[in-house]
Parts: C-alpha cells; sequence; structure tokens
C-alpha cells in the first residue's frame, strides 16, 4: 500500500501544473469527449520503469472507467508493482485506478477512480449500416510525440482527438463481434470509444491493420454487444438507448415546419371563423331587416284600419243624427273620431323598418383570464418520440400538478416567459443544464438539455447561486427576479440544445 502511494505520487508530481481545457463545442461528439479519458500504466520495480504504457478508455458510470484489456497488460504482468492513471479530458487532476474486471478474450476491462464523476458515455444497441458514418475518439500516441514538450504532457487533461470514417463491415474475430472501420487511429486510441454521429458508442477501438504495398489501413472495435454482454457480467450498471440518430438540424427543421403549419392552421382557422361571423352577420341583418320591415308594416296596416274604422263611425254617427237619432248619432261619430286618433298615433309611432341587430350581437367581449395565470391541476404527461430529439437519455412518462402563478408539485417555482412557465435546473452531480418548459394554452411540457463542458457548468452554477428563490412563491416580484436571473443563466447555453424532450399533457384520470 505504501509502495503504491510512492507511485501514485510519482505519477502526480508528472502532471505539474495541469491546464483545464477550453469549453469544447456544444455539439454530440463533444458531449461524449466529456466521457473519454486517456489510461496510463506505469511499471516500476527496485525503483526503475520497467514498464510504461497509455490508451483510451470511457466512463460508464461516474467512477467507472471501459478501456482494452491489454492497454492494462501490465497490471497482469506486475500485480504489485504498477499504478493505473487515470486522465479526464477536462478539469486539472488525474486519478489512481484499479482493475474491477477483466476478459482478454473479449479485449475489454473496467477499471474504477475515487473521487472523480465523469459524465457517462451512452451505448446504442440499434441496427448499424455498412458505410454508416462514425467517429473515433481517444489519444492517438503518434499525435502525442508530435506535440509532447515534455512526460508530463502525456498525462494532462486534453481533449480527445477526433477521427471520422465510415463502417465497413462487421466481423466475428475468434468467436467476439467487431466492427471494421475506416476512422484514422493509432496506438493510444486502444480502448477509445467509436461512436455514432450522436455521439452514442458503437464500440471500442481495439487494433488495426497495416497496410502493405499499397493496401488500405482499417481499424478494428469490439462491437457495442460484446461490451454490454462484459458489462453485464461485471455486474455494472449502463446507459444503452436504440433510437435512431437524428441531428439537431433535423430536429430544428422539423420543428419550424411543424409551427409553419400550425401558424397556416391557425390562420385557416381564423379566416374560417371570420368568414362564418361574416355569413352570421349578413343572415342576421337580412333576419333583422325582413322583421323590421314586418313589424313596421303591421303598425301601418293597424293604422290603416283604424282609420277605416274611424271614418265609418263618423259616417255613421251622421247618419244616424240624419234619422233622429242624435245620441246614437253622437256616440258613433266619436268613437268613430277616437278610432282616427289612434291611427294617427299607432301611424307615427310605428317601428322603423332598419334593421336592428340582436341584443350583444357586437358587444366586445371581456378579456379572458390568460392561461398561464389559471392553475391547471394534475397531469398526466406522455412522451411524444415524434417532436423529440434523443441521443442517450431513456425518456420516461410523468406525472406534475400544476398550481397557481406557476408552482409545480408544490416545491418547485417557474417563471413566467411570455406566456409560458419556464424553470433553469443546473445541478451539482452532472454536466447538464436543463431548461424545463411548459405552454399552458397546449398543455405541452418540454425539456430542453445541454450537456456541457466543466468550465460551461462552472459558470452555470455560479450565476445558478444567485438565485434565491427555490420554493414556489406568490410573491410577483421574486417570480420576476427569478425569471430575469434564469435569462442569465441561458444566455451562457449553446444555440442549439444537445437534446429535446416533448411531453403531451392531459388532465389526470
Amino acid at each position: 500500500m505504501r509502495f503504491a502511494r510512492l507511485l501514485m505520487a510519482m505519477l502526480l508530481a508528472l502532471t505539474g501544473v495541469m491546464l483545464a481545457t477550453a469549453p469544447a463545442r456544444a455539439d454530440d461528439i463533444a458531449s461524449t469527449a466529456r466521457s473519454v479519458v486517456r489510461v496510463v500504466t506505469i511499471a516500476i520495480v527496485d525503483q526503475e520503469v520497467v514498464g510504461f504504457g497509455h490508451g483510451s478508455g470511457f466512463a460508464v458510470g461516474p467512477n467507472r472507467i471501459v478501456t482494452n484489456a491489454h492497454v492494462v497488460e501490465l497490471a497482469q504482468q506486475y500485480p504489485d508493482n504498477v499504478v493505473i492513471g487515470v486522465v479526464p479530458s477536462e478539469g486539472s487532476k488525474s486519478y489512481q485506478a484499479r482493475v474491477v474486471a477483466i476478459d482478454a478474450k473479449r479485449d475489454l476491462a473496467l477499471l474504477e477512480i475515487t473521487g472523480a464523476r465523469i459524465p457517462p458515455a451512452t451505448l446504442y444497441a440499434g441496427p448499424v449500416d455498412d458505410s454508416q458514418g462514425l467517429v473515433s475518439l481517444g489519444y492517438p500516441g503518434n499525435i502525442d510525440r508530435a506535440s509532447a514538450a515534455s512526460a508530463a504532457d502525456y498525462i494532462k487533461p486534453l481533449a480527445p482527438v477526433r477521427s471520422e470514417g465510415s463502417l465497413s463491415a462487421t466481423r466475428a474475430v475468434e468467436g467476439v463481434q467487431v466492427l471494421l472501420h475506416t476512422a484514422s487511429i493509432s496506438r493510444g486510441n486502444s480502448g477509445g470509444p467509436v461512436i455514432d454521429r450522436c455521439g452514442r458508442v458503437l464500440g471500442v477501438n481495439s487494433a488495426i491493420t497495416r497496410g502493405e504495398e499499397g493496401d488500405a489501413n482499417f481499424a478494428f472495435a469490439i462491437a457495442e454487444s460484446e461490451v454490454a454482454a462484459f458489462l453485464t457480467q461485471a455486474k455494472q450498471s449502463f446507459s444503452v438507448v436504440s433510437n435512431p440518430c437524428v441531428s439537431v438540424e433535423q430536429r430544428m427543421s422539423a420543428d419550424q415546419a411543424a409551427d409553419r403549419a400550425a401558424l397556416d392552421a391557425q390562420a385557416a382557422a381564423h379566416r374560417d371563423a371570420a368568414a362564418k361571423d361574416a355569413a352570421a352577420r349578413t343572415q342576421a341583418i337580412e333576419a333583422a331587416r325582413a322583421d323590421a320591415e314586418r313589424r313596421a308594416q303591421n303598425f301601418i296596416a293597424i293604422a290603416a284600419l283604424l282609420l277605416v274604422l274611424g271614418a265609418l263611425g263618423v259616417g255613421a254617427g251622421g247618419l244616424l243624427y240624419a234619422k233622429g237619432k242624435p245620441r246614437e248619432g253622437m256616440w258613433a261619430a266619436s268613437g268613430g273620431g277616437v278610432a282616427m286618433l289612434v291611427a294617427i298615433i299607432v301611424f307615427l309611432l310605428r317601428p322603423s323598418d332598419k334593421p336592428m341587430l340582436p341584443r350583444g350581437f357586437d358587444v366586445p367581449q371581456a378579456t379572458p383570464t390568460p392561461d398561464a395565470l389559471r392553475p391547471i391541476g394534475k397531469m398526466a404527461c406522455t412522451f411524444d418520440g415524434a417532436r423529440s430529439r434523443v441521443t442517450v437519455s431513456t425518456p420516461k412518462d410523468t406525472d406534475l400538478d400544476w398550481g397557481q402563478d406557476g408552482c409545480m408539485n408544490d416545491r418547485a417555482q417557474y417563471a413566467d416567459d411570455h406566456g409560458k412557465w419556464v424553470r433553469v435546473l443546473v445541478p451539482n452531480d452532472e454536466q447538464t443544464v436543463s431548461v424545463l418548459e411548459l405552454d399552458p394554452a397546449t398543455r405541452t411540457y418540454t425539456n430542453y438539455r445541454y450537456f456541457l463542458s466543466a468550465a460551461q457548468m462552472d459558470a452555470a452554477r455560479k450565476l445558478r447561486s444567485q438565485v434565491p428563490l427555490k420554493a414556489c412563491s406568490a410573491d410577483e416580484q421574486a417570480r420576476a427576479a427569478l425569471a430575469t436571473q434564469q435569462q442569465a443563466i441561458r444566455a451562457t447555453l449553446p444555440p442549439a440544445y444537445s437534446e429535446k424532450l416533448v411531453y403531451a399533457c392531459a388532465a389526470a384520470k
């Protein structure tokens, strides 16, 4: 144990002053590059270095590393005199490792480190096609020899080297499934991952062929199925997906097309509604005009009838008076006069023949309460793969309880962002920032995930520490401050997300 500590101290002394790498671009390859490490082995016997080797590896858990068995073969040759060092691609530290499991036939080994949390990579178990584009990540020795100024440069945290190629074929070599590919690799790439365009691990680089007399060089990688079997036998949990690779550009293009289609449908619906309103208005006006004319004509007819009756009454009164019946004549004439007076009054008070719209037909409606301000209650949210962009996650359906003023599940406060509720999550234990968004109008819940470098996460965590509001609050000013501080965090994020998880929500039964 004391000897191992001495060797580890020598290894750490070689690192000198470690330099953190510059933040990688927020693309799928860079996201997986965070998981790639350099593996260094040093064997010392009688205070003399009798063996030195290095290769590549990648994390399958926060502190578990997959590499080739031959990368750590010194540990088999000198079990008591070897130090295995793991150098992450980011940060300022290297770590001592121990071998947890080894499979010489598959040429795979599982290492464990202490005191580090490295973002794990995800295996891809879906179908692969010949000529499929792929990328190799690792630390080729020829690049090290060309660029290293000292021994310390070999164990300095640096971003892994990318090399692109395509899948040429799949083969079974001595009962082990391997991928034959054309990505350029060399010694030092052993144990590093071969990934697809979405950053999922297709295999582990293991060997290369040497071209002779003009023959092309090819590389062999242990297939994902063999890696998964090895990890299962070692009782090591790992992340695996099988969904097809959809680029960010494809997802955004599809979203833009869907947004345009939705806007066109909304405009068409507005036009249809306007046409229906216009038709209903015209029909109402015609009906009102006909009704007004009918009522006016009825009043005129009544006035005319009363006028005729009045005239007849006056005439009858004259006849009765002439026949010597003055009393009866006076009553008849008086009645006729009253009828004529009523006729005049009815005629003068007749309704207008101009149309009158139904009451409330053109009365403006009161402004409805915005959907964002209403409590929604409990919702069951179903993952919508057709509208999502998933690379390394395994989304699951979720339940939400949405209260007043953006209070989610009685504990998390969301901030209003132009009618949508938004919450930015910056965890301490992983290198992922999530922007959670609920659209109350469509009941759509979206999780935008950004896979960031260590430096980017440090910047996001510093901004998060300035957000005092943690629980739900009825204080409008506090929620406004939360919105402002979250915008500051979002301003530091890359322009494109890494994953987009969309959920369609409905009232829970």
